[in-house]
């Protein structure tokens, strides 16, 4: 069937290999064979001249290592091979296939670290657009629980390689991948430290990290993640206080940092000097407010003598009439004063004499 363009065999009770005659199909687009009893190794003899863009062969048996060939699929987009027997490493030939925005090699046996770039030469993965409409039912793994996706398959930008055996670190590269929404490496063999820059990813919604040997401390960038709604970083060897931010208090379930024993703050127990440190910030935002509280009422004393002077005399400087009429009040009064201090001098006089 040369001109086939899309194979539709999922949920079935198929078995046996999956013909290698399919990497002939040059116009096929979309291979559904997810769910069946297919064994042995996947097709390897795949072509630059294949149209294929969406390859979905997860739960079955297949073994073996993913075929290097698959990375000259140049219109691929989505690729699940999840819940299967594979092992050796993942083919650092994905980077070339350029569309690329979802890939599920979770529950797997792959080994080895993790390629520094999955998809497109600087980050073009997880850019790529796409008019199809999917009405294939799809099961991802996303916030923590599976999910169906149908129509919207496309526009989940995704990467999860969980339940493998996957080592080293995680590639500072993968956090270039700025639009991506879901990242899933949980249950693994990963070590050493979370990358510093993981907050640049923008738009992720879900981070999985969980069931490693992570260690050093929570990256501060963490915080910066304002779309993140689903957050599991438990049970490695994280260490010190859980950084602050506005969107990771709202996620308070403990849970999260579960089994890191030298890990503290909100939502866990308090960091050792938590109160002293409290404390002392309390202390010198006393100290700073009755500095500032000082200084504030000089300066207003200042601003006001300048304000009630010059609202005098520059009136006066300004308008002759209002000049005459502020001399004459004072001479006025002047001579009032005058008057009222001689009529008492001349009547305790009068006092006096009488006595």
């Amino acid at each position: 069937m040369p001109k086939l363009e899309e194979l539709y065999l999922s949920e079935n009770h198929l078995n046996g290999t999956i013909p290698p005659s399919i990497c002939n199909m040059q116009d096929l687009t979309i291979l559904f064979l997810k769910s069946n009893h297919f064994s042995g190794e996947f097709p390897l003899a795949w072509s630059s001249g294949s149209h294929i863009r969406i390859v979905d062969a997860a739960y079955n048996n297949l073994f073996g290592n993913i075929p290097a060939t698959m990375g000259v699929l140049s219109f691929l987009e989505i690729l699940k091979l999840n819940n299967n027997n594979f092992g050796g490493k993942i083919p650092h030939s994905l980077h070339n296939c350029s569309f690329l925005k979802s890939i599920d090699l979770g529950s797997n046996k792959l080994s080895r670290s993790i390629p520094p770039r999955i998809g497109g030469s600087n980050v073009s993965v997880l850019y790529g657009t796409s008019e199809y409409v999917n009405e294939e039912p799809t099961m991802l793994t996303l916030k923590g629980q599976e999910l169906v996706y149908n129509t919207t398959l496309m526009l989940v930008k995704s990467i999860d390689l969980s339940s493998n055996f996957l080592e080293g670190e995680i590639p500072q590269e993968i956090c270039s991948l700025t639009l991506l929404g879901t990242l899933n490496l949980s249950r693994n063999q990963l070590t050493s430290n979370i990358p510093s820059i993981v907050g640049s990813m923008h738009m992720l919604e879900t981070l999985d990290l969980s069931h490693n040997h992570l260690s050093g401390h929570i990256p501060q960038s963490l915080a910066s993640l304002t779309f993140l709604s689903h957050l599991n970083l438990s049970y490695n060897n994280l260490v010190g206080r859980i950084p602050l931010g506005s969107q990771l208090q709202t996620l308070s379930d403990s849970s999260i940092y579960m089994d890191n024993p030298s890990l503290c703050g909100v939502p866990l127990p308090k960091c050792l000097g938590d109160d002293t440190f409290i404390a002392t910030n309390a202390k010198h935002s006393n100290e700073d407010g009755n500095d500032n509280g000082a200084l504030w009422f000089y300066v207003s004393m200042i601003l006001g003598f300048i304000v009630g002077f010059w609202g005098v005399c520059g009136t006066l400087l300004l308008k002759k009439s209002w000049r005459y009429a502020y001399f004459r009040f004072f001479d006025d009064t002047k001579d009032k004063v005058t008057l009222a201090i001689a009529l008492k001098v001349a009547r305790l006089q009068r006092k006096f004499h009488h006595v």
